[in-house]
């Protein structure tokens, strides 16, 4: 019997570029199991086990927290999905943890989002919410009806300190730092596949034919309809 090869993809972009929308379509449209590094540590620091705790006093610090740490971490998690497909979310962040990677297994591609800083500083600073209640307003997309204030309460809308503009700047500079070096690490091996756009539903279509070489399509609804 011959079997076909698991896929193992990771997928990167910016802070704001979509990943998380790209993600969730890729998991609908194709069956795959999605591991965000965020989610886990998230889940980590909540239950509070040994790596939680020791990731939990790096974040409480401001610090980043050590590639061992989060090697670890993504390492023990990936060995429950050795017979699934999988798609790697926010990790490897740096070399280190690339090659930490490649140790354990043999990554087939790394899907990119190459979205424009000045289109995501835009849409990120763009977005304002009602801290009551957590309803979120873009300026761009879904204004309020009366421009700072809620449409339900009338209360003033706020500016998560993450959506400001020197903020924004802030991480997308830290990224395009901390990632540069990954992305090209992926170039040389052949296995970086660059997606440009300005908007997810742009880029969605040329990732859904891309993944359709290699994955067949397990959603019965027309998957040329983003959804």
């Amino acid at each position: 019997m011959v079997v076909s090869p698991l896929l193992r993809a990771v997928i990167m972009g910016p802070p704001g570029s979509g990943k998380g929308t790209v993600s969730s379509r890729i998991i609908k449209h194709f069956g795959i199991k999605h591991l965000s590094s965020g989610d886990l540590l998230r889940d980590n620091m909540q239950k509070e086990t040994e790596v939680g705790i020791l990731a939990k006093s790096y974040i409480d610090q401001g610090r980043l927290i050590p590639d061992d740490i989060m090697t670890q971490l993504m390492l023990n998690e990936l060995k429950g999905l050795d017979r699934y497909n999988w798609l790697l979310d926010g990790f490897p962040r740096t070399v280190a943890q690339a090659e930490a990677l490649d140790k354990e297994c043999q990554i087939d591609t790394v899907i990119d989002l190459d979205v424009p800083f000045e289109t995501i500083k835009c849409r990120l600073t763009a977005r304002w919410i009602h801290p009551a209640s957590g309803r979120v307003y873009n300026l761009e997309f879904s204004p309020p009806k009366v421009q700072g204030l809620d449409d339900i309460t009338g209360e003033p809308l706020v500016q998560r300190d993450d959506d400001k503009p020197e903020t924004v700047t802030k991480r997308l500079q830290a990224y395009d730092a901390q990632t540069k070096p990954v992305l090209e690490y992926y170039r040389k091996k052949g296995l970086l596949k660059s997606f440009s756009g300005t908007e997810t539903n742009q880029i969605w279509p040329h990732i859904y034919a891309f993944l359709q070489t290699k994955l067949p399509d397990v959603s019965r609804k027309d998957a040329n309809t983003p959804r």
